[in-house]
This record gives C-alpha cells, sequence and structure tokens, in this order.
C-alpha cells in the first residue's frame, strides 16, 4: 500500500547530496551556502553589467569613429569592375532587378570627371538626376553624388573653365532640393532632413564660390587667338556648339565682335540644333529681308532642346546587357563584341533604369 503521509524528511530541511548519499545540512552550512550563493550571484549581476557596459562602449566606440570616417572623408565606395550587368527581373540565374543608384555607384564617374572628353558628359548626368532622379537615389548613392558634385566644382575653381555650366548645375540641384525638402514628410528623399539642409547649404557656398571666381590671365607671352588670321578665327568660332559661347568670345575685342554677328556663323549654329521644321516655325526677318539667325537661335534654345554630342559616352552591350566605359574591359561572349556594343546619352542611362 502506498505511503500518503507527510514527507519523512519532514518539511523545511535542507538535505545536500554526498558521496555517501543525500544528507541533512546543519544551519551553520546552510548560512554558508546562501552566503556563497548571494556573493556569487552579486559577482555574475557585476560581471555582466560590466561586460554590457564595455559592448555598449565598444558599439558608441565604433559608431562614432564610422560617423566620424564618413563625415571627413570625400572618397565614395569603389568597386574592383567598372562596368554593370543592368537587369530589370528576377531570372532563374539572378535575382532582383539593378536601380540607378547601384549603376552610380558602380560605374567610375571620379575618374570620369578629370577626363576633358567624359566632362560634359558626367554634368549632363548630374544634371539629370538633380531634376527628376534625386528620390530614386539610395543613401549611398546620395553620398557619392555629392561627393563627385564637389570635386566637379573644385576642378572648375582650379581649371577656371566650364564655369557657367556648373553654375546652371548647382541652381537646378538648388531648386529641386527646396521643392522635395519641403515635401519630407511624404518620404519623397532618403535620409534625414538635417543632412539634406547641410547639403544645400555647401551647394550656397560653391555657388559663392563660383560667383566670386576671378580668371587669371595665361603668364605665357606666347601666341593668342587674336595674332592668328580672321579666316582661323572664324574657323575656331564654328566649331563652338553654344551660342553663348560665341557672344562671350565677341566681348573680348572689337575684332572678335564683328566675327560673333556673321550671319552664316548663326545659320551653321541654328542648322546643327534643330531641325527644318523647327527653325521655319520661328522665322524671323530684318527690315532688309534677311534671317535673323542670332535671333532665331536664342528663340528656337527657349522653345526646343539642344542637339547634344558628346567625345565619349557610356557604352551599353546589348548581347550581354552591361554598361561600361568605352576603355574598360567587359565580360562579352560575343563572337564580335564592338558590333553589340551601342553607345549610352545621359537621357538614355536614366531611361535604363525606368520601370
Amino acid at each position: 500500500m502506498p505511503f500518503l503521509g507527510q514527507d519523512w524528511r519532514s518539511p523545511g530541511q535542507s538535505w545536500v547530496k554526498t558521496e555517501e548519499g543525500w544528507k541533512k545540512s546543519s544551519q551553520d552550512e546552510k548560512n554558508n551556502n546562501v552566503s556563497e550563493l548571494k556573493s556569487f550571484s552579486k559577482e555574475e549581476i557585476y560581471y555582466k553589467e560590466n561586460l554590457l557596459l564595455s559592448l555598449n562602449y565598444d558599439v558608441a566606440a565604433k559608431k562614432r569613429k564610422k560617423d566620424l570616417l564618413n563625415n571627413n572623408t570625400k572618397i565614395p565606395y569603389f568597386y574592383k569592375d567598372k562596368w554593370i550587368y543592368v537587369h530589370k527581373g528576377s531570372t532563374k540565374e539572378r535575382h532582383g532587378y539593378c536601380t540607378l543608384g547601384e549603376a552610380f555607384n558602380r560605374l567610375d564617374f571620379c575618374s570620369a570627371i578629370r577626363d576633358t572628353r567624359r566632362f560634359n558628359y558626367v554634368v549632363r548626368l548630374l544634371e539629370l538626376i538633380a531634376k527628376s532622379q534625386l528620390p530614386s537615389l539610395s543613401g549611398v548613392a546620395q553620398k557619392n553624388y555629392m561627393n563627385i558634385l564637389e570635386r566637379v566644382v573644385q576642378k572648375v575653381l582650379d581649371d577656371q573653365q566650364n564655369v557657367r555650366p556648373i553654375k546652371e548645375l548647382l541652381q537646378t540641384l538648388y531648386v529641386s532640393l527646396c521643392g522635395l525638402v519641403q515635401d519630407m514628410g511624404k518620404s519623397v528623399l532618403v535620409g534625414n532632413i538635417n543632412i539634406w539642409v547641410h547639403r544645400m547649404e555647401n551647394i550656397l557656398q560653391w555657388q559663392q564660390q563660383l560667383d566670386n571666381i576671378q580668371i587669371n590671365r595665361p603668364t605665357t607671352t606666347g601666341m593668342t587667338l587674336t595674332d592668328l588670321p580672321t579666316s582661323l578665327q572664324l574657323d575656331i568660332m564654328r566649331r563652338l556648339s553654344d551660342g553663348r559661347d560665341i557672344v562671350s568670345l565677341g566681348q573680348v575685342c572689337p575684332d572678335l565682335g564683328v566675327m560673333s554677328e556673321d550671319r552664316l556663323l548663326w545659320k551653321n549654329l541654328c542648322q546643327y540644333h534643330f531641325t527644318d521644321r523647327q527653325i521655319r516655325k520661328r522665322l524671323m526677318v530684318s527690315d532688309k529681308g534677311h534671317l535673323e539667325w542670332k535671333k532665331m537661335y536664342f528663340k528656337m534654345s527657349r522653345c526646343y532642346p539642344h542637339k547634344e554630342q558628346y567625345s565619349d559616352t557610356l557604352q551599353f552591350c546589348t548581347h550581354c546587357h552591361i554598361l561600361f566605359w568605352k576603355d574598360t574591359d567587359h565580360p562579352c561572349t560575343a563572337n564580335n563584341a564592338e558590333s553589340c556594343c551601342v553607345p549610352v546619352s545621359p537621357q538614355g542611362f536614366i531611361n535604363l533604369f525606368k520601370f
């Protein structure tokens, strides 16, 4: 019959397991064990607290170091490969898709701005991104964009060339940011608003530096443009694709001012940028019955986009769907890789990443 009575060890006593079996522990041993247990628990809690504090300190120190590095360094994130595979959907081999920000990070734009052939191409691309694509850039892409823009401004300040297009780029970017920051509550831009306010302050500072730039006269005493024959001077003017450059060149001296009013010069410029249909819609005749090609050019410039032509552009391989610079190799499996490569305009670059 099972024993249903009270526990024979009597409740309230402490038993300790020994090699000989279970034995009752005396009150002194009990107090010693309790004090040892309390001291051990206190030491463990103290150790855990110190460990937690040290971990928090290490994390905070690493975060401060990382923030300091990100704020002080002006070097964008580089990749070993200077090309990118453009894919717009998931396949069995690849998951996800390529974004504009990722392509902006992978392609080497820092080296491109140091190349005279690619400078205008990169500036135009930065302008198109500033107009409509800023919300689509990731945080890293935004940082790279601003770093590259700062290098462009510094290059202009050092070389004292291409001042006007960079001024226009900064103004376009600032106007776009003013509109986007006002809508920050709608999550239009990635990042804290204070970061964007700081970037806008940098843009204003760059604009002031460009406004105060002083063009230094060359120290060399060699042949200048005005020393050349008139036919050569006029031929040089015909190679300028922006009418504002022709007007600025005509303000150098009276002789160049006379040549800058050449009707044939402005006629060729109009026919280069605009179609015959556009020209017929904007005809302007003088009192003497001559076409005012110069006035027509500036009038059509406000209505129609100019023809874009660049010395060097990004290339897109239609066979392997890779975007790359012309002087960099890419892993193409086509028999004739050159026949598969097509140049990509700045607007074409933006269109590649529209889904």
